[in-house]
């Protein structure tokens, strides 16, 4: 009987997390339909299945090229140009947008995934990003900015490190991430 019960919470184990996921995705997907299908079925009488998904990822899309192309670059110009009279907004502003940029903008900094040894002594290593390689406009010729999340967290810190001991991880940035997110609880692939 032990064993039994044993085989079914390994079979849930295994199937839990996937059937939770996919039932999040139909929720998802559902919502989104009924979303847009519904007042379509009412006003039109038009009961097409997956029209509502169809109508909300066409006009994300649109809205998206849309904001890219006549929104954001007018309002990013007006924007910085006015946060440059204003010192204190301006320090919060080009703050947040360097990390938001640094994660998914075009200059990804989180893209140098490496380890450092923190105390030889005990051989503790913490994992970490490079977000800068060359620090000379500090005065610390050899040393590297690296970036060490912390787990379950969007805080982490950023340390100057001597570049003789920053060892790369030959890893992708993001199976690295996930792992310190997790604080070490996710398995890398």
């Amino acid at each position: 009987m032990k064993r039994l019960f044993t085989y079914f919470l390994q079979g849930l184990l295994l199937l839990g997390p996937l059937a939770v996921t996919l039932y999040s995705v139909y929720l998802m997907f559902n919502y989104a339909d009924r979303l847009i299908g519904d007042p379509l079925k009412e006003h039109y009488q038009l009961d097409i299945p997956g029209i509502g998904i169809v109508v909300l990822f066409v006009s994300l899309t649109l809205l998206g090229l849309i904001g890219q192309t006549i929104i954001v670059k007018p309002f990013t110009w007006f924007t910085r140009r006015l946060l440059k009279r204003l010192p204190l907004l301006n320090v919060i502003y080009s703050s947040i947008n360097d990390l938001f940029t640094a994660f998914v903008g075009k200059e990804k900094k989180f893209t140098v995934p490496v380890r450092v040894c923190m105390d030889k002594e005990n051989n503790l290593w913490k994992i970490g990003f490079i977000t800068e390689k060359k620090l000379n406009e500090f005065g610390m010729d050899g040393m590297v900015a690296v970036y060490f999340p912390f787990s379950y967290s969007i805080n982490g810190e950023m340390m100057m490190v001597p570049e003789n001991s920053v060892i790369h991880i030959d890893l992708s940035p993001s199976e690295v991430m996930k792992f310190v997110v997790s604080g070490g609880v996710t398995k890398i692939n």
